[in-house]
């Protein structure tokens, strides 16, 4: 069976409990993971950082950092939502 997955999907973005935006992931799949793609040379701290902020600002608690550079890479991050 497969997975329903839209992309750039308005996900609305949290802050102490106060709504403070809008958040478009790249891919979202239902409603659990955030897909971050990339096209670039090497996944940096700074991919990683970005995408556990979006997990910890949508409350989603696994993402996915996809590479399609010259040597394809993926990332797994899980944030607990005792953070």
């Amino acid at each position: 069976m497969f997975a329903l997955i839209l992309t750039q999907l308005n996900t609305k973005v949290f802050y102490d409990g106060i709504e403070i935006g809008d958040y478009f992931a790249d891919i979202l799949v239902e409603d659990c993971v955030i897909v971050e793609l990339k096209a670039v040379e090497k996944i940096s701290p700074v991919h990683e950082v970005q995408l556990v902020n979006y997990l910890k600002a949508t409350e989603i608690e696994v993402g996915l950092l996809l590479n399609f550079g010259p040597k394809p890479q993926i990332k797994r991050r899980v944030v607990n939502a005792d953070y």
